[in-house]
């Protein structure tokens, strides 16, 4: 008998409700069964709960422990967000970050590949960037100074190094990955990221399968660029890990190609690695692929591995054709278009 799953969803800003009923329509035709459950935040939380992060999200995503996000607008210069919760209030630097810290979410894992068809030189890149999430410079620690001065507080802890350092460590072991490189720049900051690449340095020593590399984050971009097989599994602080995954994502194709997942304890939200695209929504040319391929990472979570393994057929099938390839990728097939070919490949035989 086919189990049924309970899955928070964040329908989220921009593209993410067209996106989101993509995702869906994949999942399911690929054998999944799921049962969805409205989680909104954003400008949907907003409008329908007076906050863009409500409390009722939260508990939601904490009750069923799985969460499938839509990207999410993140205001510039607002002063965060404010989570209320029983006359509390916390205040997150952003929707995201929010959602991340009121759920004990601590590593982002952005597996970043390339394919024959569309990716050209990048063909063989082939990574998993595994991004600390609780601190570094996006703990939202800053302050202002004066009119002509403001500064933010780099905050690096020895015991969330080595949360993520182990947990990148025994995902390599679990997917037959050869290489863990710590990402840092501790030839300028000894303390933060010294502290950083120490502790991952030690936590690898008690997986004498894996080799380790350290590499200073600025060469990693150029060699990214320059030898895409060189790295494997990447862990790094939190900015670097945000700005190298987009620079993989554009490497392969597009950012629109890129899923990722927040990871923790007791709960998990998988997203697409992009952002709400405001610009381009309601016009029905947005690419799901991104969330989709969240979608299969979900699929593996909650146990139902052939279904990932349908769904993400269904993408290697539908980007070998161009026909299908959305303006993000250079074509002009729109989302309905590339969703339909996605839900028909996918669909079990």
């Amino acid at each position: 008998m086919t189990r049924t799953h309970d899955v928070a969803l964040v329908r989220g800003d921009g593209i993410g409700p067209e996106i989101s009923e993509a995702t869906q329509r994949v999942l399911e035709a690929a054998g999944a069964s799921i049962r969805w459950h409205d989680a909104p935040a954003g400008a949907d939380g907003m409008a329908r709960k007076g906050h863009e992060l409500p409390i009722s999200t939260i508990q939601t995503i904490r009750r069923f422990g799985v969460a499938l996000k839509a990207p999410l607008t993140a205001g510039r210069c607002t002063g965060g967000v404010v989570v209320e919760d029983n006359g509390a209030s916390r205040r997150h630097p952003s929707v995201n970050n929010g959602i991340r810290r009121e759920l004990g979410l601590f590593v982002n894992v952005r597996p970043v590949h390339g394919w024959k068809d569309l990716s050209g030189e990048y063909a063989a890149l082939d990574i998993v960037i595994m991004r600390e999430i609780t601190e570094d410079i996006y703990s939202g620690i800053e302050r202002k100074i004066d009119d002509n001065t403001a500064e933010a507080v780099k905050r690096i802890t020895r015991p969330a190094c080595e949360r993520v350092a182990r947990y990148s460590c025994e995902f390599a072991g679990r997917h037959g990955r050869r290489e863990v490189s710590a990402i840092h720049k501790a030839n300028v900051l000894h303390l933060t990221d010294g502290l950083f690449l120490e502790t991952v340095r030690n936590v690898s020593t008690g997986y004498p399968g894996l080799h380790f590399s350290e590499t200073a984050v600025d060469a990693a971009c150029y060699l990214l660029v320059k030898k895409p097989r060189h790295f494997d599994v990447m862990v790094m602080p939190n900015q670097y890990g945000d700005i190298l995954s987009d620079l993989a994502a554009a490497l392969v194709g597009s950012l629109g190609l890129a899923p990722g997942a927040n990871i923790g304890a007791d709960a998990a939200v998988f997203e697409a690695a992009h952002g709400a695209a405001p610009d381009i929504a309601g016009q029905g040319i947005a690419n799901p692929i991104g969330l989709i391929l969240a979608g299969a990472m979900l699929l593996d979570h909650i146990g139902e591995p052939e279904a990932a393994a349908r769904v993400r057929a269904a993408v290697d099938a539908a980007l070998a054709d161009r026909r299908l390839w959305t303006p993000d990728l250079g074509g002009s097939a729109r989302t309905l278009e590339l969703t339909e070919a996605l839900c028909g490949a996918a669909e079990v035989a």
